[in-house]
């Protein structure tokens, strides 16, 4: 009882941070639209495969898996803001464990990032991709999964960070080769076997081909240099859901080491 009363405080005080940060919301909508219309349109003039995805559409899931990865990688930013002002000490000598503290970050990260992935689904009409009923509860639970899973790998990363800015070098290093390397803006089959190989090691990768499987099934496109999805989905979730598991557990791990 007390461990569950404690995950909900921490999740909603955490939840409450995120809504007083009025940025937030407008980079919600800057970035994406930054990406899908800017640099789409101008990239869409050079992929021209003239298929049944066009490269707009075929950006929309890359986009919103960076969504979740900016949001969810940056919320952890609370536990080093917590550490400098003596509020983590506090919640770590409370009569509660160490995986209650984590479980309420990590959920309250994981809840903003979808709720962010689920805005950025209102551009689908915008780029001519119908989505029914399911697909769209499909989207909303592997925005879920990856969050949950990047949010973890946030939090196992702060949990060693002592200042603002060795957190912002970290994440900075961590975040772009993340997106670059996960097939958000071109086919991870088409690049030199090195880039594939790390491509095919980052989870980002899984979590995009996810939505992929979901938004271009009807479209039958698969394999080498095509701008569906490259993996079957359940090897996505799979994958997400095994990264999600050791994340978390050596979050937990990490913050047991915290004194």
């Amino acid at each position: 009882m007390i461990e569950g009363r404690a995950i909900y405080v921490i999740t909603l005080r955490e939840l409450i941070k995120l809504a007083r940060q009025k940025g937030s919301l407008i980079n919600t909508f800057a970035r994406p639209v930054l990406w899908l219309f800017v640099v789409g349109s101008g990239l869409s003039q050079i992929v021209n495969r003239g298929g049944v995805v066009s490269y707009k559409q075929f950006m929309f899931p890359g986009i919103m898996g960076m969504v979740i990865l900016f949001s969810a990688i940056f919320s952890s930013i609370s536990i080093v803001w917590d550490r400098e002002f003596g509020f983590l000490r506090e919640i770590l000598v409370a009569p509660i464990s160490r995986l209650s503290i984590v479980i309420g970050k990590v959920i309250s990260g994981t809840i903003s990032s979808s709720l962010q992935a689920a805005v950025i689904m209102l551009f689908l009409p915008l780029l001519g991709i119908r989505v029914n009923f399911s697909q769209v509860l499909g989207l909303l639970a592997l925005s879920f999964l990856l969050a949950f899973s990047l949010t973890s790998l946030g939090i196992l990363i702060a949990a060693h960070m002592e200042t603002f800015g060795v957190f912002n070098v970290i994440m900075n290093l961590l975040v772009m080769p993340l997106f670059f390397l996960s097939g958000a803006i071109y086919p991870v089959n088409i690049l030199p076997l090195w880039l594939r190989i790390l491509s095919r090691c980052n989870p980002l990768t899984y979590g995009i081909d996810a939505f992929k499987n979901v938004l271009f099934a009807r479209a039958g496109i698969q394999g080498h240099g095509s701008l569906g999805a490259e993996f079957p989905l359940g090897v996505d979730i799979l994958v997400v859901s095994l990264f999600s598991l050791v994340m978390i557990n050596l979050a937990v791990a990490s913050f047991r080491k915290i004194q």
